[in-house]
C-alpha cells in the first residue's frame, strides 16, 4: 500500500495531529483502509477512529456492525457504530433507497464534525470506484464536471486515500495481513445503479479491454486538468448575487461556450444549487440568453428558474425550506416552528367555532403523528371520496403560502385531520362524543 501512502503525501490529505474518522462498512476496502491508516498513524502523528453506519436495510446488518466494532478494537482502533432507517428516509423523502442510505450516512458524518469528534473522514473509494463513477456520470448526461470523477479531498473534510490504489492491491494487503471482512449481500443486487455497472457492465468492458479501468481514470485526470485551466480563465466580476439569485450580464454570453457553461455552473453553486446540472440544462440557459425575448422564463431542475430580463439573465433558486414539525397525538399545546400553537383538547360537546375542528380520536391509528404535509399525502373527504391532499387544499382555497405550514394528523400518507380546515370521513364523530378539538392559535 506504498502507493496509498504516497498519494496521501502528494495530495496533502492528512496533517499531523488530526483525528481521522474512517467510514468502515466491514467490507474488504474499508477494513484495509482502517488497518492501513492505523499502521502508519504514529508516522503521520494522527489518531484513527472507525465510524460504522448501519443503514437498516438488511437483517444481517446488526451482526456486521458488531463485527466491525470487535475487529477495530482488536486492531486497537476506537470505534463507533450508528444505525439509521434508510427505508423510512426513502419513503418520507420519496427518493431511492440508495440515495436515502447515502444521505443518512453523510448526516452521521456531518454530526461528528459538528460535535468535534473527528477532523476529517476517510472513505475507501479506490481506482475501480473512480472509473465506475466517471462512466456513471457520463451515462447520466453529466458535463465535464462529472467526467473529472471523484476528488482526493472534498469540502476540505472528506478524503479518499485509496483513490489511486487498485482493487488487486487492496486484496493483496488483506491477505498479507490476514484481515477478516464481510461481504455485503446487497452488493449483488443489480437494481442499484452502481452494482449494475460494477457487476454487469464492467466485467464485459474489461474482458474486451483489460486496461479499461486505468484508461478511464487517466481520461478523468486529463479532463480535470483542462477543466481547471478553463475555470481559471473565467471573469465573472459583474455577476450580481442577492437573495439566492444570480444576475449574469447578457454581454457575458458572447464568450466561448466552455467559458459560458462553467460560468453558469459557478453561478448556480453560489446560489446554493449543489447538484450537477446536465449539459442539456446548461444549453437551455444559454439558448434563453441568446435567442429569446425579454421576460421569457424557463424552469430547470432542483427548483431553479432562469429569466431573461433586459440586460441580465437571472438564475433564481426557488427551493423552499419547509420547517420541520412532528409530535404525537395527545392533548396539550404544541409550539409550531413559526411561533403559532397547535391546541388539542378533549371535549364532551361540540360547538361550531371558526377554525376549530372535531374528530373521534379512537378512530385514529396509534402510530399517527402531527406533522406538516408531504408529497404523496391523500385525504378522504367528509362524506366520502379520496383526493390528493394538495388538490383538496386547492379546492378549499387554502393559500399556497399556508399549505406547507398547515399541521395535519397523518399515519404514513393517510391524512385524518387538517388543523383548522377539515377532518377526514374516517374519523368523524358519531353517537356519544369521544372527541378531540383542534385549533391553531396565532
Amino acid at each position: 500500500m506504498q502507493n496509498a501512502k504516497n498519494f496521501i503525501i502528494q495530495n496533502s490529505l492528512i496533517k499531523p495531529g488530526e483525528r481521522i474518522g474512517v467510514g468502515v462498512s466491514g467490507g474488504s476496502d474499508s477494513m484495509a483502509l482502517v488497518h492501513f491508516l492505523h499502521s502508519i498513524s504514529e508516522e503521520l502523528d494522527i489518531e484513527v477512529i472507525a465510524i460504522h453506519v448501519d443503514h437498516g436495510i438488511r437483517e444481517e446488518s446488526r451482526d456486521e456492525a458488531n463485527f466491525v466494532i470487535e475487529k477495530c478494537r482488536e486492531m486497537g482502533v476506537r470505534a463507533y457504530k450508528f444505525r439509521i432507517d434508510s427505508p423510512k428516509i426513502a419513503k418520507e423523502k420519496n427518493i431511492s433507497l440508495e440515495t436515502a442510505a447515502r444521505e443518512g450516512r453523510y448526516g452521521v458524518f456531518n454530526s461528528l464534525f459538528k460535535k468535534d469528534v473527528v477532523d476529517k473522514i476517510a472513505l475507501a473509494h479506490h481506482l475501480s470506484d473512480q472509473a465506475e463513477t466517471i462512466l456513471m456520470h457520463i451515462f447520466r448526461g453529466s458535463g465535464v464536471a462529472g467526467a473529472r470523477g471523484m476528488e482526493p479531498i472534498r469540502d476540505g473534510r472528506f478524503i479518499r486515500p485509496l483513490l489511486s490504489t487498485s482493487k488487486e492491491e487492496i486484496l493483496d494487503y488483506i491477505n498479507f495481513n490476514n484481515l477478516d471482512y464481510v461481504n455485503d449481500s446487497s452488493n449483488a443486487d443489480n437494481t442499484f445503479t452502481r452494482n449494475y455497472l460494477r457487476n454487469v457492465l464492467f466485467p464485459q468492458i474489461t474482458a474486451k479491454w483489460p486496461g479499461a479501468i486505468g484508461a478511464i481514470v487517466n481520461f478523468g485526470k486529463a479532463v480535470k486538468e483542462d477543466d481547471d485551466y478553463i475555470n481559471s480563465q473565467i471573469f465573472d466580476d459583474a455577476i450580481i448575487y442577492e437573495d439566492k439569485e444570480a444576475k449574469i450580464p447578457l454581454s457575458y454570453f458572447i464568450y466561448p461556450a466552455p467559458i459560458i457553461s462553467r460560468m453558469i455552473i459557478k453561478a448556480l453553486k453560489n446560489i446554493g444549487v449543489e447538484k450537477d446540472f446536465e449539459k442539456k440544462h446548461v444549453d437551455m440557459v444559454k439558448d434563453l440568453a441568446t435567442s429569446h425575448e425579454n421576460g421569457k422564463r424557463i424552469s430547470l431542475p432542483f427548483d431553479v428558474v432562469a429569466i431573461k430580463d433586459y440586460d441580465y439573465l437571472t438564475l433564481a433558486n426557488r427551493k423552499k425550506v419547509i420547517p420541520q414539525f412532528k409530535c404525537e397525538l395527545r392533548c396539550g399545546e404544541f409550539d409550531l416552528p413559526d411561533g403559532r400553537k397547535l391546541v388539542v383538547k378533549r371535549v364532551k360537546e361540540m360547538q361550531q367555532k371558526e377554525g376549530v375542528v372535531y374528530f373521534d380520536y379512537r378512530k385514529v391509528p396509534k402510530t399517527a403523528m402531527w406533522r406538516f404535509r408531504q408529497d404523496g399525502d391523500v385525504f378522504t373527504k367528509f362524506g366520502g371520496g379520496t383526493k390528493k391532499l394538495k388538490s383538496f387544499l386547492i379546492d378549499k382555497k387554502v393559500p399556497q403560502r399556508k399549505r406547507d405550514i398547515l399541521p395535519v394528523l397523518a399515519d404514513e400518507n393517510q391524512v385524518f385531520v387538517i388543523a383548522g380546515v377539515e377532518i377526514s370521513d374516517l374519523v368523524k364523530v358519531e353517537g356519544v362524543p369521544t372527541a378531540y378539538s383542534v385549533e391553531i392559535k396565532e
